[in-house]
């Protein structure tokens, strides 16, 4: 089985934007570089060294306008735009203590005053993925359409905040890829297991409100509500779009 890589994205800052990569190197055991490097901590969080989990922080599920964001990331400099069709354009730096008060400024309306309050914006050295180990979210283009078919609507993949979207399979069979390996371009990843969605992809992305019950659809139509795969990198290497993949 063989196709195509379609798109390649990341989330610089969990939950806070997206931003689609031409190219990249994955490396062993880590993360897709910079996806989900920082994340925005809430008032009610309870973070402990290292990774933690996504109840800590700020994102789609609980804040469904945070899913209309869009990000580009400046590596060299460590800065990051973030736009909103409310909010407008932020340029800021994560890392920089004195510009936290003017993105908690910017976002803190895209939060519902009845849920906990962003307050900070932490970073450990790995992605704050939804996983507790490193991993890479690929997602197939095939599923994507048999869940927009039944549901009657052309759902976008921003939905799914994935990381490496191919085309070229059939419809969810990246299920039964647990356990095999896949090579992308020059890198070779392993599927490790299922991703089990939430109410996050539920949001339509162009304007942050809820708009089709997507959980609800799968559940009713496939039996789940699961969407795509955790893969680790098993060998690092340049991966594009337009590169083909296949299973090893």
């Amino acid at each position: 089985m063989t196709g195509r890589l379609a798109q390649i994205c990341r989330h610089p800052i969990k939950g806070h934007g997206r931003e689609d990569l031409a190219s990249v190197r994955l490396l062993v055991d880590e993360c897709l570089p910079f996806d989900r490097h920082w994340a925005v901590a809430h008032d009610a969080a309870q973070l402990t060294s290292g990774w933690n989990r996504s109840v800590n922080f700020a994102r789609g599920a609980k804040a469904p306008q945070l899913m209309a964001i869009t990000s580009k990331l400046d590596e060299v400099a460590r800065r990051v735009v973030l736009r909103h069709p409310l909010r407008g354009e932020l340029a800021f730096q994560p890392d920089d203590p004195s510009d936290l008060g003017k993105f908690l400024d910017w976002v803190r309306p895209l939060n519902p005053q009845n849920r906990a309050q962003p307050v900070a914006i932490i970073s450990a050295g790995i992605g704050m993925t939804d996983s507790a180990f490193p991993s890479i979210s690929i997602l197939n283009l095939s599923s994507l359409g048999a869940l927009s078919a039944k549901m009657g609507m052309d759902l976008s993949r921003d939905r799914w905040r994935g990381n490496l979207w191919l085309e070229g399979a059939a419809p969810w069979a990246e299920f039964d890829w647990i356990g095999r390996a896949v090579a992308i371009g020059g890198a070779v990843l392993r599927i490790k297991e299922r991703i089990t969605r939430c109410s996050a992809t539920m949001v339509d992305t162009l304007t942050g409100e809820v708009a089709g019950d997507t959980l609800a659809a799968l559940e009713r139509n496939f039996g789940h509500q699961d969407f795509g795969v955790y893969a680790t990198v098993l060998q690092g290497g340049p991966v594009a779009v337009g590169d083909e993949w296949r299973l090893a």
